[in-house]
């Protein structure tokens, strides 16, 4: 993929590219709908990526080709406007970065991906980070991880539309070859679980494709936070499983089918990972697949 961005951008532009980005998608092994409640999420980055190869600009514009869309991005940093598609996620962090104080300077490039779009592999969050890091090239300005994966959020949560967690955005800055990224998405604080040598994760694209925007997550966010406030949380992380089975039978049923299943996921990934630690493959299978029980003040949940 490398020399193809090279050579397409040299078909584009008749020279050679100044710098050349990778920014990987990824799939969560576990830990599905509790980055934004706060909890604990077990995402791994993947061997596909989204490339640019770009060169400075000297006036305030933005051009990107992409190979696999027929039109070509262009706008003005002086003059942010929201546009439909894939170019809303290089605008988008354009606009985030200027609100947060960033610099941001004229650049042009060629982007190449072979993420399958909608697939559920974070092509929009690897997109955002492949453009946070153009822009922190060309502005020469330190690109911090964290800093990035919070930009690419507010690109997502107030430009998008799409009210997401961290996550996505912060596998792709953080991931390693070789292992899975625990992350606390309260403080965001991370720690490499290595994979057992033995063991290869195998991705298998349905292509069922869906948006954030137009998929039901906003709803079920919506209904999470319903359920924190019916327990007196700012978010679902802090709900205990006691809690949950003493006092939910008064919580409607849709906010109640979510609470139950954040407050237990929350469990399953730190089993996870002490399953992964231990090579214990067998167990981490039972956790992926749900195959857990707990028992608490003499009620038991299926997880």
């Amino acid at each position: 993929m490398k020399a193809q961005a090279i050579q397409a951008f040299k078909s584009r532009f008749g020279k050679t590219p100044e710098y050349i980005i990778r920014s990987p998608g990824r799939v969560n092994l576990i830990g599905e709908h509790t980055d934004y409640n706060d909890g604990f999420v077990l995402p791994m980055a993947i061997d596909r990526a989204i490339w640019l190869a770009i060169q400075k600009r000297e006036d305030q514009k933005v051009i990107l080709h992409s190979l696999a869309f027929p039109d070509d991005l262009a706008f003005s940093l002086q003059d942010l406007q929201y546009n439909k598609g894939w170019g809303k996620y290089v605008s988008g962090v354009a606009w985030a970065l200027q609100q947060e104080g960033y610099p941001t300077f004229g650049w042009e490039g060629v982007l190449l991906s072979d993420i399958p779009i909608g697939a559920g592999l974070s092509s929009s969050a690897a997109l955002e980070m492949a453009a946070a890091k153009a822009f922190s090239i060309i502005g020469d300005w330190t690109f911090d991880r964290l800093k990035m994966a919070k930009i690419g959020q507010r690109t997502e949560n107030e430009w998008v539309g799409a009210n997401t967690g961290i996550m996505d955005q912060t596998i792709a800055v953080s991931g390693q070859v070789g292992h899975a990224l625990l992350i606390d998405c309260r403080d965001l604080s991370t720690q490499h679980v290595r994979l057992p040598d033995h063991v290869s994760v195998v991705i298998l694209d349905s292509s069922t494709r869906h948006s954030h925007t137009d998929s039901g997550y906003n709803v079920r966010r919506e209904e999470c936070e319903t359920a924190a406030r019916f327990f007196g949380a700012s978010h679902l992380r802090d709900v205990t499983l006691k809690d949950f089975v003493l006092r939910s039978a008064d919580l409607g049923d849709a906010p109640r089918r979510r609470a139950r299943h954040v407050i237990t996921e929350n469990e399953r990934v730190l089993l996870a990972v002490s399953a992964l630690s231990e090579g214990n493959i067998i167990e981490m299978g039972k956790l992926m697949k749900g195959v857990w029980w707990v028992s608490m003040g003499g009620a038991t949940c299926s997880g």
